[in-house]
């Protein structure tokens, strides 16, 4: 009982971040559309006066916004990260065969895909180790189809498991200017994506920030993928 009130509480959770990843990435294409400021571009001219070509208010209105939108959307995650761990850890502690019982937790941590995806697979390997936290504008990850919200399931060779900032930092590195499939799980739906690290106008080699979630044992840092010359530089989370 307990379990399964657990699991209703963490897809109603599910729910809720997908609602705030649909907002979020509704406010950023807006602030993004042409002649758009982005969401963090200056709004005033070179002369230091405030641009007559767009909507200040409004614009300062969305940043604040989304800013709120993205405090939440860590807040919802962790708790349904520590729900996922609790779940999947009364899964291997269960003895015995329980077939309904391994049905509903690996279809759950799998992103409810059951219906689509019949094979069975280890859940393990289902599990997200890192979110996209941050996207630069115009940045190989989102020209490749990232967005933010979007979970990490394997990026290139990279899955679960230790030294996950070290091996995502080679990965990036030594496949820079060449694809890089990744499997993603956005709104509870698995999807693959292509991904090619590469030098742009900004800072590094994609241009956003991957949170390290369950699974991971760097808990509490970010992995930046913008930030620097290369991925794997890390800052506090908040």
């Amino acid at each position: 009982m307990v379990a399964t009130n657990l699991k209703a509480a963490t897809l109603s959770l599910m729910d809720d971040r997908a609602s705030m990843e649909a907002e979020m990435n509704a406010i950023i294409a807006q602030l993004s559309s042409p002649g758009g400021p982005g969401i963090s571009g200056n709004l005033v001219d070179a002369e230091g006066f405030p641009r007559s070509d767009v909507d200040i208010p409004s614009i300062r209105a969305q940043r604040a916004r989304l800013l709120v939108l993205r405090n939440d959307h860590k807040a919802v995650t962790t708790k349904i990260d520590e729900n996922l761990q609790v779940l999947h850890s009364a899964k291997l502690g269960t003895n015995g065969p329980h077939p309904q019982s391994h049905s509903d937790t690996s279809n759950f941590v799998s992103g409810r895909t059951s219906q689509t995806t019949p094979m069975v697979v280890d859940p393990t390997s289902r599990i997200p180790f890192a979110m996209v936290d941050e996207i630069s504008d115009a940045s190989p990850a989102a020209e490749d189809g990232l967005q933010l919200g979007d979970q990490i399931l394997k990026f290139g060779n990279v899955e679960i498991g230790d030294a996950l900032i070290a091996r995502l930092a080679s990965e990036a590195q030594l496949n820079e200017g060449h694809s890089v499939p990744v499997l993603i799980m956005r709104q509870g739906t698995q999807l693959n994506l292509t991904v090619t690290p590469r030098h742009w106008h900004g800072r590094g080699l994609l241009g956003g920030d991957l949170h390290p979630g369950m699974g991971s044992s760097n808990e509490g840092v970010n992995v930046c993928l913008g930030q620097e010359s290369h991925m794997g530089c890390l800052s506090p989370s908040s």
